[in-house]
């Protein structure tokens, strides 16, 4: 889970990466299996015909393109959670891609949720993140490990919490030692 660092505040260090489930490559590969017994029928049939291997050819060659784009749309989904803010990555289809993040201070709640039999066999489901106002909220699907998954982005969320209130005391203790120093002048 190689991450590029360039783009990171002074401070800011990652907490969580996360990426889609390899269980998604499973659905390509069924996509595939598919195309390869369509294919086979359609050659058995009918393999002696030349406008079959040139359907056969185009066919393989729009297949081909399609698990492509399918594969990096959910290779490339990513979510990353650092110090201070959610960074959501999501490619939506090819040369389609979104970027979206958030203030740590705008995450209202985190969500997990696994539905199905396979979904809690294979251990992946859902994290939703909502946050505040007009901010966009986060959905990864395919998510592995969503419970522990959310519970490390809350975890990170609440410490976050912690150092701003902590830094807005030592403000406030600050502006509190100022206003009496500038009484003891007067």
């Amino acid at each position: 889970m190689n991450v590029s660092m360039d783009h990171l505040r002074d401070g800011e260090e990652i907490q969580v990466v996360l990426r889609r489930h390899w269980i998604v490559y499973y659905i390509l590969f069924f996509y595939f299996i598919l195309a390869l017994v369509f294919s086979g029928i359609l050659w058995g049939f009918f393999w002696l015909e030349a406008w079959v291997n040139l359907l056969l050819c185009l066919f393989w060659m729009v297949f081909s393109l399609f698990i492509y784009v399918e594969w990096l749309n959910h290779e490339l989904d990513t979510f990353v959670v650092t110090s201070l803010r959610v960074i959501g990555i999501e490619q939506l289809s090819f040369l389609n891609r979104v970027v979206s993040e958030c203030n740590l201070r705008q995450v209202q709640e985190v969500n997990s949720s696994t539905k199905g039999f396979f979904a809690n066999v294979l251990n992946y489901g859902t994290i939703t993140v909502q946050t505040a106002g007009s901010s966009t909220n986060f959905v990864m699907h395919f998510c592995p490990d969503p419970l522990d998954n959310a519970r490390k982005m809350l975890n990170t969320v609440e410490k976050f919490r912690r150092k701003d209130k902590e830094m807005e005391k030592m403000e406030e203790i600050e502006m509190i030692k100022k206003m009496e120093e500038e009484q003891t002048k007067s």
